[in-house]
């Protein structure tokens, strides 16, 4: 995968991380990256036009991902 921006390489971890015990950890660190580059966005007229749509496309496949995290079972 391609890194253009910064917040990307948490993204890029999380996408490609194999243990599923440490994929929702990889899924909250790029959550938080993207938070943090778009607070400093917002402060920047939003940058280029590409960097907005590629935090969109971003998230949608957080979210995606997140949908694969196994739920904690609850104690018995």
């Amino acid at each position: 995968m391609n890194v253009d921006y910064e917040w990307q390489r948490p993204y890029v971890a999380a996408v490609l991380e194999t243990d599923r015990s440490k994929l929702s950890e990889r899924i909250a660190e790029a959550h938080s990256a993207i938070r943090a580059r778009v607070a400093e966005l917002s402060q920047d007229h939003f940058g280029t036009p590409e960097e907005p749509m590629a935090i969109e496309a971003a998230v949608r496949g957080l979210k995606t991902l997140s949908q694969e995290v196994p739920e904690a079972k609850p104690p018995s």
